[in-house]
């Protein structure tokens, strides 16, 4: 079966929902939201402006072959019209339609506005930069973070890195809740006072142990490295685990996002590995890549 086309038309929901339970541990209730690809733009379904969805509700024992059979035949209207699914079935189709380009992302932090923040999500956003300089780049924050004294003082964590399809993100699991006062006097970036920051200050040290332009911010930048972790607070969105990565003007799939461990960064040719993946691939060894979240 293809897993993109289970009944013969694109159906990314289906693809989603079968890596679904391997993520609850992650995304916990955390609200999904997915961008939707058009032919020429795209939108977002997110739980702030519609009812929400969590990743348990994509491995609903409703979302079973007889669902996936009636979205080739009929429009979600005409099944809501024809009482042929159940609010959660409706709920989710809304979320992921059929024949569409979708990417799962999550609320990092939840929905909503100055809610405590329990991972602070760094972007390796490498811009025009080489995926190999990315990867060096990562290697060396993650070291870097692990060995930050003030930051150690400051809070127990936890490291977990994905590859994005194209790039990579960094967490730092939190053991204890920050305030949002706390994430934007130790972790925000600000280009005025770029040393005041975590941020700032690692990617100076990254920049001249590696020769690599890195900075901190959200503003992309030609020739560098950006550390972004402006995604972190509550009401932003961050990539999911699993979720395909589609190039923008072709609309095909260029990556899939899957979850690292320290010592793959390492593995000889990690990177063409990581190029290589296929959905198939990875709902084949979903189980060692779920190890790593």
């Amino acid at each position: 079966m293809d897993v993109l086309k289970p009944f013969g038309k694109l159906d990314l929901l289906y693809f989603y929902s079968k890596v679904a339970s391997s993520l609850h541990d992650f995304l916990g209730d955390r609200e999904l939201a997915t961008k939707i690809y058009l032919e020429r733009n795209f939108f977002i379904r997110r739980g702030s402006t519609e009812e929400p969805i969590s990743i348990k509700d994509l491995y609903s024992e409703e979302l079973n072959e007889d669902f996936f059979l009636l979205r080739t035949k009929i429009s979600r209207e005409e099944a809501i019209k024809q009482n042929k699914i159940s609010n959660l079935q409706a709920k989710v189709w809304l979320y992921f339609p059929v024949c569409r380009c979708i990417d799962l992302f999550y609320a990092c932090n939840y929905e909503g506005q100055g809610k405590p923040i329990e991972r602070v999500f760094i972007d390796v956003d490498r811009v025009n930069l080489s995926s190999e300089k990315a990867l060096e780049v990562t290697k060396n924050l993650i070291k870097i973070i692990e060995k930050d004294k003030a930051l150690n003082a400051l809070v127990n964590f936890e490291t977990k890195i994905l590859w994005t399809g194209s790039s990579f993100h960094v967490y730092l699991m939190l053991k204890r809740k920050i305030t949002n006062e706390e994430y934007n006097k130790y972790f925000a970036y600000s280009k005025n006072e770029p040393l005041e920051s975590f941020i700032g200050r690692w990617a100076e040290e990254i920049s001249e142990k590696t020769g690599i332009k890195v900075r901190g911010g959200h503003e992309k930048k030609k020739n560098y490295i950006v550390l972004d972790p402006s995604q972190t607070p509550s009401g932003k969105l961050a990539r999911v685990p699993f979720s395909l990565h589609f190039e923008k003007k072709s609309k095909k799939i260029d990556g899939i996002c899957v979850p690292l461990s320290k010592k793959q960064l390492d593995e000889k040719n990690i990177l063409a590995k990581l190029k290589a993946l296929t959905p198939k691939k990875v709902l084949e060894d979903l189980g060692n890549w779920k190890k790593n979240l």
